[in-house]
């Protein structure tokens, strides 16, 4: 079916899409009737709420429990200083919805918990993880896997950054990697050890991307890829990964059944 805008409007906003062979009228339809949810409204959250909004994907789901305070400005560009103190997913909205009101933005000022994160999840067609804790992390992981929904995982700390794309029951999972979360204080966290804004804007971005790849079914994603960035050395590198048959979530013989509420800390979501 070809591309129908609405007016003019939309095909001077998507042009430039739709003049690419790989996007074209039908792919950005394919866009325009995606469904995303973003889990965090920070680092991560910012840069790709903005990209996945300006290519019009139809609708964006945020949900993230923090409010916007000063320390969060050096990185996440989504919030301005008159935001401080106003709920992260309603300031992340105003934005959205400045650079594009046909989007249609779904809050959630709460945390994903296990016992949301089904429910929550299943209404959306893609998952960006957008969280500062490996607990919370492993919960996205988890539900994706559940929900059979694609989850493009990043993280950034200090220098460093990563992208990694799951594609539940086909790829890699997290725990393929890592079979659970490292003990409380193994690693720290950004507001512990401290980040370089403008990684997040590297790594956002780049899981924005895989999230319209993913939609048009274009290109090759970063699945059994983990992308590996070391701004000091402006150097990418690539890890290959397998799919482990002695996962405890998607191996042969899982461990995992169903996700399972633990300490309060474990589905807290901090935003990068």
């Amino acid at each position: 079916m070809p591309f129908i805008p609405d007016s003019e409007e939309q095909v001077t906003r998507y042009s430039r899409h739709i003049l690419l062979p790989e996007v074209g009228g039908k792919g950005q339809q394919k866009i325009g009737q995606a469904k995303v949810l973003l889990v965090g409204a920070g680092g991560l959250g910012s840069p790709a709420a903005f990209y996945l909004a300006a290519a019009g994907v139809g609708t964006v789901g945020l949900i993230d429990s923090d409010a916007v305070d000063l320390s969060n400005l050096q990185r996440q560009i989504i919030h301005q200083t008159p935001d401080i103190g106003r709920p992260k997913v309603a300031s992340a909205k105003a934005k959205i919805l400045a650079l594009n009101p046909s989007v249609a933005v779904e809050t959630y000022d709460m945390r994903l918990t296990a016992e949301n994160a089904l429910d929550l999840i299943s209404r959306y067609d893609i998952v960006v993880d957008g969280v500062d804790t490996f607990p919370a992390k492993f919960l996205i992981n988890d539900a994706c896997f559940f929900a059979r929904k694609p989850l493009v995982h990043g993280g950034i700390l200090r220098f460093d950054g990563r992208v990694f794309t799951i594609l539940p029951g086909q790829s890699a999972c997290l725990r393929c990697i890592f079979k659970q979360p490292p003990p409380p204080g193994a690693v720290a966290s950004c507001q512990e050890a401290g980040v370089i804004g403008a990684l997040a804007g590297v790594i956002g971005t780049i899981q924005a991307t895989e999230v319209l790849k993913l939609i048009l079914g274009k290109g090759s994603l970063l699945t059994n890829r983990l992308l590996d960035y070391d701004a000091r050395e402006t150097r990418f590198r690539v890890i290959k990964v397998a799919k482990n048959p002695r996962c405890p979530l998607c191996g042969e013989r899982p461990e995992i059944t169903r996700l399972v509420e633990h300490e309060p800390e474990v589905c807290a979501v901090r935003t990068a």
